[in-house]
């Protein structure tokens, strides 16, 4: 081995310099690249804005089981806004004071939201997210939201209108045993006969009591002229006028006004202006009233009210309308977008539909919950809860307009006028008037006639009962 001198040293100190910082340079990019455990990559959240409406239990039920998804959701934050009704939320929306990034909406103003291009279509998003929208949901549903080969917002309730009667007015048993027409013991349905039995049966003058209530408006009359072979409308899909005049439509409603017309048997203009149907109704003084699940909480709080359902009554088929809610989510970023989807999916999961159901306020849209306990309460009223669920069946879906609000205010005095006029005997007349002034809003094309018939329109005179 040779000497080492000087020289040597001062090389093998240079090299080993150079290795010492080359190593030091490594280790410095490297500890660069690793995430830090003390300083994590941010995560961009979403602070989304989910709107309802409702009583202060069912916003309360809404908010619960958003409290509960932002305990998980690490880049999602949502927030409830809320208003007493579907009305007031809309009112917000159009008028740029509420931008929510999902909503619910009532059926019967998704025209006018789609019109303005206020949702986002859903079928691929729940596609992604492998909802089984054709097999978990009411059919019926998903045909409501169902527009233009895309689904237009997620059907999340639907309650069929159905006939709530007071079990100690109405006794379908002591009116067999007295010789009367009844409806099968398991509440499946009944016939007009059936049903007219039951509202003279409860009529009882001693004890002031009336035996049924229909609210005198398109809405209320809508099942008797489905069920009697009529239709509301001229034509599913693009409608231009109500159809109340065809032969059909007016012999079900002749059938239908002789019973509700009849001063006996219903409520009359001076104990309305008392106070309303319903109060009546939990008071014990009027046997029957339509209505949707929504009444039920009600009824079961108020003392003393024994109260069961059944569909309502038939004129020849079993037909039905319902309240048909939906949640749309807003036209967004896609990243925003995507977030609203995965919380609208966590919204139509079994635990949480089942939540909102046990408020008792909501039929839900989701088979799996209203086929459930959650939903038919089998120890609470009414007893044959089931009639709500067989109701779906029968519901019938009126077509698509933007103008349904303006067609309701224009034709209902209308049709409140027949509940009040002296006589029926011009009554299609009536009816086919009533068609004539539903055109001028719902047909652009459409000229007035120079003179036409305003019988459906005249005040009712002194005479008239009610």
């Amino acid at each position: 081995m040779g000497r080492f001198t000087w020289r040597t040293g001062a090389v093998v100190f240079t090299v080993a310099v150079a290795v010492l910082i080359g190593m030091i340079v490594l280790a410095d990019v490297s500890e660069k690249e690793k995430p830090r455990a003390d300083h994590p990559a941010p995560v961009t959240r979403n602070d989304l804005q989910f709107a309802v409406w409702g009583n202060k239990d069912e916003v309360a039920a809404y908010k619960s089981v958003v409290d509960d998804y932002n305990a998980s959701s690490k880049d999602t934050r949502v927030s409830i806004v809320s208003w007493p009704t579907a009305d007031a939320m809309l009112e917000a929306i159009r008028g740029g004071s509420a931008a929510p990034d999902l909503y619910l909406l009532p059926r019967s103003d998704l025209a006018e939201v789609m019109a303005e291009k206020r949702n986002q279509p859903l079928l691929d998003l729940l596609t992604e997210r492998e909802i089984p929208i054709g097999d978990d949901f009411a059919r019926d549903a998903v045909a409501a939201f169902s527009v233009d080969n895309d689904l237009q917002c997620m059907p999340y309730t639907v309650s069929p209108m159905v006939m709530y009667y007071n079990t100690d007015l109405v006794d379908f048993a002591a009116m067999k045993t007295d010789g009367l027409p009844t409806p099968k013991d398991d509440n499946s349905g009944w016939n007009f006969a059936e049903f007219r039995a039951a509202a003279e049966y409860a009529s009882r003058p001693r004890r002031k009591t009336r035996g049924v209530y229909i609210e005198p408006t398109l809405r209320g009359l809508a099942p008797f002229v489905y069920s009697g072979g009529g239709q509301v409308f001229d034509d599913d899909n693009t409608p231009t006028s109500l159809a109340l005049g065809d032969d059909s439509s007016t012999s079900a409603l002749r059938q239908t006004l002789e019973l509700l017309r009849d001063p006996r048997l219903t409520l009359s203009a001076r104990q309305l202006a008392q106070r309303s149907a319903l109060d009546w109704f939990k008071r014990g003084k009027v046997a029957m009233i339509a209505g949707d699940r929504s009444l039920t909480p009600e009824l079961r709080s108020t003392p003393g009210l024994n109260f069961d359902v059944m569909p309502m009554p038939s004129l020849g088929s079993s037909k039905t309308v319902a309240e048909v809610n939906g949640i749309c989510l807003a036209h967004s970023r896609p990243a925003r977008a995507e977030a609203s989807a995965n919380f609208l999916t966590y919204l139509v999961s079994d635990e949480v539909v089942a939540r909102v159901a046990e408020t008792g306020y909501i039929q839900p849209a989701k088979l799996t919950i209203a086929l459930s306990k959650d939903f038919l309460q089998p120890d609470l009223a009414p007893a044959h809860s089931v009639v709500f669920n067989n109701a779906m069946r029968s519901i019938e879906l009126p077509p698509l307009i933007t103008s349904i609000t303006e067609l309701r205010q224009l034709v209902n005095p209308d049709i409140e006028a027949l509940f009040t006029t002296p006589s029926l005997d011009d009554l299609q007349a009536a009816l086919l008037a009533i068609d004539e002034k539903s055109r001028t809003l719902l047909d652009p094309s459409y000229t007035p006639s120079e003179s036409p018939s305003d019988s459906a329109s005249d005040e009712p005179s002194d005479s008239a009962t009610r």
